[in-house]
């Protein structure tokens, strides 16, 4: 077992918006990489009302999409991890960052929410920066903020996106066999 994800990799929670309206957004590339993850796994996300979140197994790892909207993450991750007594460093959570390119992946094991608010009500709920992240570059905003991370990815934009999304499921696995420290060398 990896000694850094003390004693490994256990849930990984992708941050998005619930709604057909933000489906396809930058703001959902945590969804769009669980939902890529669970089609491989062949695990079905099932809504779970005590946790406000779609809830799915891949083997020994659960998948969690947070149903609260962004910005209050937290209220689905503490009990969820709770439940199944999943401590915050057993834990990836994945999210957008416009501070990257576009295809640029960084993992990082505790810090600031760096601005993002569905880091930081997770943050806020668990009472601890130290969560092992993920963060999915998605690009500079041109003009507003909102309107960037609430748009769609153009269709120039696509390739870089799958590509994107397929190193980031290589790197959850290089996380999950080898420990977050070998994948942040590998792919950060």
């Amino acid at each position: 077992m990896p000694s850094d994800l003390a004693p490994g990799l256990r849930l990984l929670v992708g941050l998005g918006n619930p709604g057909r309206e933000y489906r396809e957004t930058r703001h959902n590339v945590g969804f769009l990489l669980l939902d890529r993850l669970a089609s491989r796994e062949r695990a079905e996300f099932r809504p779970e009302k005590s946790w406000q979140a779609e809830v799915a197994r891949a083997g020994d790892l659960l998948l969690c999409k947070p149903l609260t909207y962004m910005n209050l993450s937290g209220q689905s991750v503490r009990p969820l991890s709770q439940f199944y007594k999943i401590e915050p460093a057993q834990m990836l959570v994945i999210l957008d960052d416009m501070a990257l390119p576009l295809g640029v992946l960084r993992f990082r094991k505790d810090g600031s929410a760096g601005g993002h608010n569905g880091l930081k009500s997770i943050i806020e709920q668990l009472g601890t920066p130290t969560i092992p992240r993920l963060r999915v570059g998605i690009g500079s905003a041109e003009r507003d903020a909102v309107d960037h991370v609430l748009g769609r990815f153009t269709l120039e934009e696509r390739p870089a996106l799958e590509q994107s999304l397929d190193r980031a499921l290589e790197a959850i696995d290089c996380a999950r066999t080898r420990g977050l420290e070998a994948a942040m060398n590998a792919y950060n």
